[in-house]
């Protein structure tokens, strides 16, 4: 199964690393466009998330697309080569499959059942197709891992409470603040993930939620969904001092937050406690911010002991979806496996089915003599015959392709039935 699956994760690289390779890709690059311009890479889909980074691909050469994609990380990442090595993982064939549908059913996230991966996945997989870098196999491939992730969630509770990152925020925000009850808070930037907290915000007691965002139309329809109060983003200042909690998600290209600016907002509030979960990837918050006296300051990294604990609560869930998931790969490469003998199958039918045209057309002068429906019954039955013939073969072909095992009776096939000038 020539299927390869490059990429880099919460679990294996630092945030570092991952904004770097996010904000690089996010620069107007094409990334498809340029993995596809090495003939070894024959289909490509790029993933880039908070938490991930991955190339999923389908190879004309093995090692050659491996090197390729390796190479096309190492430059947008601004990485060295040892780097690189610590930081990747490679996973081929099923394995690849295997991962792809255990990253979609979200039993690869950082918080294992939140929902957004697959959004994230499907919205990778328009990207793929409108820039035409998909063909059968990953077509085949990214569908059937979005009948998995339902699967998954269907028919297991993985997703019971759901959470996210957002939500992750929201429980490191109750046990730094105690009750939430009245706070007020400041979403910066107006995006999916801000909206989320927010409302898992306002379902923990939250009281005034402010949103700033940089296109003030955005600010004002997210507001008015969660009854918030939207602002200008030249307000974002002047409003950091009325907040208690201030949840950031934007997609900017460098800090929102200084140092300088929540100095002088703790100034005009007195030194009020003030806490700060910066959810963007590249950060939007200064990590310098960190270092000042009555501010908490927690990235998306720093949420990994709660995201631990909820992991725990879930691990018997994911139990259940990990079976569905060994189910659905077996599937898919039961599918792949027969694209191996399709076009024989294809070949030796057609082969018949000519040889039938060309005798029935020999004999025309008989048949022409037969009725019309005598002659409908002799060529319904010439077709039944040959139906017949071909039956065994051909089930036979597809049961060995099950287990990897058709490629000689494909061989003997296209050679006793002069099939071998057809290309397969």
């Amino acid at each position: 199964m020539n299927v390869i699956l490059v990429g880099m994760n919460h679990k294996t690289a630092p945030l570092e690393i991952r904004e770097r390779l996010a904000f690089s890709c996010g620069d107007g690059l094409r990334p498809l466009e340029e993995l596809l311009k090495n003939p070894a890479v024959r289909e490509a889909l790029y993933l880039s998330t908070c938490n991930r980074v991955e190339v999923l691909a389908r190879a004309g050469d093995m090692e050659e697309a491996i090197t390729r994609v390796k190479s096309f990380i190492l430059r947008h990442g601004n990485l060295d080569a040892a780097e690189l090595e610590k930081c990747l993982y490679v996973h081929c064939g099923s394995d690849a499959v295997r991962h792809l549908f255990r990253v979609a059913s979200s039993l690869d996230s950082m918080v294992m059942g939140e929902p957004q991966i697959l959004g994230q996945v499907k919205e990778a997989y328009r990207d793929c197709v409108e820039q035409k870098a998909s063909g059968i196999i990953l077509n085949k491939l990214l569908h059937h891992a979005f009948r998995t992730a339902k699967r998954v969630r269907t028919e297991t509770a993985i997703a019971g409470n759901a959470v996210s990152v957002s939500y992750a925020a929201v429980e490191m925000a109750k046990k730094i603040l105690g009750s939430l009850e009245g706070r007020t808070v400041l979403l910066v930037g107006a995006g999916e993930m801000s909206e989320l907290a927010a409302r898992h915000l306002l379902a923990n007691g939250a009281g005034r939620i402010i949103v700033a965002n940089r296109t003030y139309a955005r600010a004002v329809q997210v507001a008015e969904e969660i009854h918030g109060i939207p602002v200008g983003f030249e307000l974002l200042e002047e409003k950091l001092q009325e907040a208690d909690i201030v949840i950031s998600s934007t997609g900017a290209a460098g800090y929102i937050l200084t140092p300088a600016m929540v100095q002088g907002a703790l100034k005009r509030r007195k030194n009020r406690l003030l806490f700060i979960i910066d959810i963007a990837v590249p950060r939007d918050v200064d990590p310098e911010v960190g270092r000042i006296d009555n501010v908490y300051l927690f990235n998306i990294d720093d949420l990994q002991g709660v995201v631990d604990e909820n992991v725990r609560n879930r691990l018997q869930e994911a139990e259940k979806a990990e079976g569905i998931i060994g189910e659905e790969v077996l599937k898919f490469s039961e599918w792949y496996n027969t694209l191996e003998v399709v076009p024989t199958i294809v070949s030796l039918r057609e082969k018949a089915e000519s040889i039938l045209r060309a005798e029935l057309e020999r004999s025309g002068s008989w048949l022409r003599a037969l009725g019309e429906e005598d002659r409908k019954n002799v060529e319904i039955l010439a077709t039944q015959i040959i139906n017949k013939i071909l039956h065994d073969p051909v089930t036979g072909l597809k049961e060995e392709s099950q287990s990897n095992g058709a490629m000689p009776y494909v061989a003997a096939i296209r050679k006793l039935f002069r099939l071998e000038s057809e290309e397969p």
